[in-house]
């Protein structure tokens, strides 16, 4: 699998040239299902939000790129249905667009669902995470960005990655994404980890990981 992993969606023309030589051909050729799942584990709001990042009408591009088309996968209704009913469109699908949201409990639908098992053999789907969608592929989030709690507790997400995202550096609507709170968050998360602006991504082919960026961000050894 290849992943796009970003703070702040497809937003500006670097991740999206990224994205579309991951992909191998232009976005408008390119279908692609959106995961919006990870928004249920916030509030309040969250079926507004929900609603606004499906239609795409956030400020964090995904959905309205303009593909080819775009359906919607929704973890939490996987496990009631046959996995005949949707790992086909999965592995027929050129992306998966996997929202922001809280991202424990998009790991745990991620796990209940059978997607995150699924993963490691879509060799040449793309995975565009935004914000939590990003976070999630990590070992662990870091204690600060523990929400919806998991019945085991902890701070462990789905580990595809060996490394950590800190996301929305210096955003302004969020005061507590500061530098300096991400250089505590990278003393106490065990891996190494990256902190990211809403301009900034990270790409990670066949084990090569790069940053893609038009704003700034930082690497921590950890």
């Amino acid at each position: 699998m290849k992943l796009l992993l970003t703070s702040g969606g497809v937003s500006n023309q670097s991740i999206r040239d990224a994205l579309a030589d991951m992909l191998g051909k232009p976005i408008e050729e390119a279908t692609a299902l959106c995961v919006p799942t990870a928004m249920y584990g916030m509030y309040p709001r969250t079926a507004v939000m929900t609603w606004r990042q499906i239609a795409g009408q956030t400020s964090t591009p995904m959905v309205e790129l303009g593909w080819k088309s775009v359906g919607m996968l929704e973890l939490t209704a996987l496990p009631s249905i046959g996995a005949d009913n949707w790992v086909p469109l999965v592995r027929e699908t050129d992306a998966l667009l996997v929202c922001g949201g809280d991202v424990l409990y998009l790991d745990h639908w991620m796990r209940k669902s059978g997607l995150a098992e699924l993963l490691p053999s879509l060799t040449e789907t793309v995975y565009v995470g935004l914000s939590a969608g990003s976070m999630v592929m990590a070992p662990h989030v870091g204690e600060e960005f523990v929400g919806w709690k998991p019945s085991g507790g902890g701070d462990s997400a789905l580990g595809m990655v060996d490394f950590s995202i800190f996301p929305h550096l210096d955003n302004p609507m969020c005061p507590e994404n500061t530098m300096a709170d991400a250089e505590k968050w990278a003393e106490r998360v065990p891996v190494p980890g990256y902190a990211l602006d809403d301009e900034s991504a990270i790409t990670v082919v066949d084990g090569t990981i790069a940053v893609v960026s038009e704003g700034h961000w930082r690497h921590f050894e950890g």
